[in-house]
């Protein structure tokens, strides 16, 4: 069955959270420390997430979570040193810079030559509507897609099944019709499951914890250098 439409993940996929995280954070901390404390941050947010929709609980706002989680991240031995420099104001930039995202230089051609293709193009992520529209603008990426899904405006957090299912009832597609471009695992693997078409894309600011070696042949396409090619891996798909 032919593709009709690329739906994608955001943060990490599209975008470069890392360069703006750790440029916010104080100049003092040591740029490998600000890297490693960000990259646990992001890390910590996923688990987070996952502890959420274990227990059955609705989406919560991100910018609830990642301050909950940058608390939680100072109390941790490696980072105490670190706390007294994350004064409120500090807190607050922090929680901020995340709705000033840049996109990665292969995200807007990729996008572009979807969009020429004749594909509808989705964003389909975890978070809220009003982070997606910041970000989206910020990143000047407001040219390149039809519709912005959050997990906020769906009701329910992905990997859960419902939230690819809401989607696709959404855009009137069935799940063949569909590929699932993700820097994230768990991303692809609950696209799959509902019988979309999956391509990972490889980051090194995401799946930190990932065995990358397995993943290779877990899904219909693995991109090492990005979204390189892409619309080219989404027509053979079809």
């Amino acid at each position: 069955m032919p593709i009709k439409a690329v739906l994608f993940d955001y943060m990490g996929t599209c975008l470069d959270w890392h360069t703006g995280i750790t440029n916010i954070f104080p100049s003092t901390i040591p740029q490998p420390d600000r890297s490693d404390f960000a990259l646990e941050w992001r890390q910590l947010y996923f688990d987070t997430n996952a502890a959420r929709q274990g227990r059955g609980d609705p989406p919560e706002d991100i910018d609830i979570t990642h301050r909950m989680t940058l608390d939680e991240m100072l109390t941790r031995p490696r980072w105490q040193a670190h706390a007294e420099l994350f004064t409120e104001e500090v807190k607050t930039k922090c929680i901020a810079q995340w709705h000033h995202q840049t996109a990665w230089d292969d995200t807007r051609p990729a996008l572009l030559k979807l969009r020429q293709r004749g594909y509808e193009v989705f964003v389909h992520a975890n978070g809220t509507t009003r982070l997606q529209l910041d970000i989206t603008r910020s990143a000047g990426l407001s040219d390149c897609f039809d519709m912005l899904f959050s997990s906020e405006l769906i009701g329910t957090i992905k990997p859960a099944r419902e939230n690819y299912d809401k989607c696709l009832g959404l855009i009137k597609r069935k799940p063949e019709e569909c590929v699932m471009v993700a820097a994230h695992g768990y991303d692809v693997r609950g696209a799959k499951n509902v019988g979309m078409k999956t391509v990972y894309i490889y980051r090194w600011t995401d799946d930190i914890n990932e065995d990358h070696a397995k993943m290779k042949g877990e899904f219909d396409a693995y991109l090492e250098g990005g979204m390189q090619g892409l619309d080219e891996v989404v027509a053979e798909l079809g």
